[in-house]
């Protein structure tokens, strides 16, 4: 059996939360789960805004999971998508999942006339960093800044 992309209901939200805890410790990020929940609903709930998807293989607990959004680019020339979140668990990397979900990602976009597709990377990810750049992502001469207006 292969693994596979597929999309999340609101019934695989504990399985989410305990893939989103693990990838944003391992990233330093804080983890709220009352604010991370509230955003998965509201992706799941609302295909206009994005996507919510968890690379399965069989009946197997959850693997990862990716998160797309959508923007929108004059430069870039109409919509584009952002991979939001991509997690492998590390049990299952190398085994070409991230590309796997990748490629079906892109895939996805290109048939939603999506324009480009970007995702951010810690430059000290080395190994990420090589997955992206061996499926065409290329680093951009300008840094993504953020203003996080919620914590002000």
């Amino acid at each position: 059996m292969s693994a596979e992309l597929r999309e999340a209901t609101r019934a695989d939200l504990d399985a989410l939360l305990g893939l989103i805890a693990n990838l944003y410790s391992h990233e330093c990020i804080r983890f709220r789960p009352s604010d991370v929940t509230r955003a998965l609903v509201g992706l799941i709930d609302t295909p206009a805004l994005g996507g919510v998807w968890l690379i399965t293989e069989g009946e197997a607990d959850a693997l990862g999971y990716l998160v797309l959004t959508f923007s929108y680019s004059l430069e870039l020339g109409g919509r584009y998508a952002l991979i939001d979140e991509l997690y492998v668990k590390p049990e299952h990397r190398g085994q070409g999942l991230g590309s796997m979900a990748l490629r079906q990602a892109e895939a996805a976009c290109r048939a939603l006339g999506v324009r480009a597709l970007r995702l951010e990377a810690d430059r000290a990810n080395s190994g990420a960093l090589r997955l992206y750049s061996r499926l065409g992502f290329r680093a951009e001469s300008r840094d993504l800044l953020t203003l996080r207006l919620t914590d002000q």
